[in-house]
């Protein structure tokens, strides 16, 4: 009797240390550590929400927001019906974005592959250091790079062409519509292949070399270790990757498009967030600002739900 009363107390112990307050209690420097994160978090992403009611105001600067006249969804409607902008700001964002994504993500899975193979540890490390340093560069420098290279009278590439009789007159590749949507996916690449293949090469490093090495007896060669294993074991990471980045398809880095736009190339190139600071930040416009800013957040998310959705059923991995 003394001993299943022991075992029936050791027992309630356990449960009660296994607790959600013995997690809390046990974990509470981990979660102190948080607090400024959560801080910042809340401070810069989640207050300004509230902000979201100026989109049903007629509201103007200066002017008390609790004064401002209810316009309802005047802002939405002006937006969607009045103006002729939704679709080509919806249709510049998304075809930038999405491809990006996809050729970013695909040409840093294979570099990452092939610089898994390479034998040699310093020319494995002078190619990622080379591949990553692009991503530090800020966009006012590589901006810069960018004339030196395609500017119409003095770039080198434009003038080399027109040197050797290539092309009669340079081509307007910084100013021409026709460009810019090329323009843009090269260089987020450039930007961004080597600290995207930092996190394909972390999940390669995790494959077990048991693995490896089974296949050598069996007699595979490099490419079908590469097909039978390697690219199996790191889908879960580009499943986790294709649902992140989903829910940023209508988020542009706005330093990129601010320097990249011109009034030569604004119909391809004008994205939610040039659209967004030009009504608000230069226009005044900010019930409209707003609302465009709301439709861009709404469907965002119902982006990374569908994708989250369909990753779960195609792939049997989500994130939710």
């Amino acid at each position: 009797m003394g001993d299943y009363a022991a075992e029936t107390g050791a027992h309630k112990q356990k449960v009660k240390k296994s607790g959600i307050k013995y997690t809390l209690y046990k974990q509470r420097q981990l979660l102190l550590m948080l607090l400024p994160t959560l801080a910042v978090l809340t401070i810069f992403t989640y207050k300004p929400v509230l902000g979201w009611i100026i989109a049903f105001k007629d509201y103007r600067v200066g002017q008390n927001l609790a004064d401002a006249e209810w316009i309802g969804l005047d802002t939405f409607k002006e937006f969607f019906i009045d103006s002729s902008d939704a679709m080509d700001v919806l249709r510049n964002t998304l075809v930038m974005n999405i491809s990006a994504l996809i050729i970013n993500l695909f040409c840093a899975l294979v570099f990452s592959i092939l610089l898994n193979e390479i034998r040699h540890k310093f020319s494995k490390s002078v190619v990622q250091t080379l591949s990553l340093f692009p991503f530090f560069i800020s966009w006012v420098i590589g901006y810069s790079l960018l004339v030196i290279f395609f500017s119409v009278n003095s770039g080198l590439l434009n003038m080399l062409l027109v040197e050797y009789k290539f092309l009669e007159n340079g081509i307007n590749i910084l100013g021409d519509a026709k460009y810019s949507w090329v323009l843009t996916m090269f260089v987020n690449l450039w930007k961004s292949l080597g600290y995207n293949s930092i996190i394909f090469l972390a999940a390669i490093a995790g494959i077990d070399t048991q693995q490896y090495e089974a296949a050598e007896i069996d007699g595979a060669g490099r490419f079908a270790k590469i097909r039978h294993i390697t690219v199996p074991s790191i889908m879960p990471t580009l499943v986790v990757l294709i649902i992140l980045n989903s829910g940023m398809l209508l988020n542009s880095n706005f330093e990129q498009f601010y320097l990249l736009t011109n009034p030569t190339n604004i119909t391809t190139m004008e994205v939610f967030d040039m659209y967004i600071y030009k009504f608000g930040l230069k226009l005044a416009k900010f019930p409209y600002a707003t609302a465009v800013s709301i439709v861009k957040t709404i469907v965002s998310i119902i982006m990374l739900i569908i994708v989250n959705m369909l990753c779960k059923k195609l792939a049997n991995r989500s994130l939710f």
